[in-house]
């Protein structure tokens, strides 16, 4: 369940959401793939941002066009 008063999950929570595993998780922590803030030596997520993450690398990266 997401904590709606604060719009903040977990990793569990998150790990729930993305159907991904924690450790999952913990790795794109370790790599700063995924936006996030600590709290209080807790990892946390604002749910409106881990949706834009998504959205941004679901994009189309830009191409360069090979001309032969």
């Amino acid at each position: 369940m997401i904590n709606t008063k604060e719009g903040l999950m977990t990793i569990e929570e998150l790990a729930d959401y993305l159907k991904v595993s924690r450790r999952t998780i913990y790795e794109w922590l370790k790599d700063k793939k995924i936006p996030a803030v600590k709290l209080i030596g807790q990892w946390r997520f604002k749910k409106e941002k881990i949706d834009a993450w998504i959205n941004n690398e679901c994009r189309p990266k830009n191409r360069k066009l090979i001309r032969a």
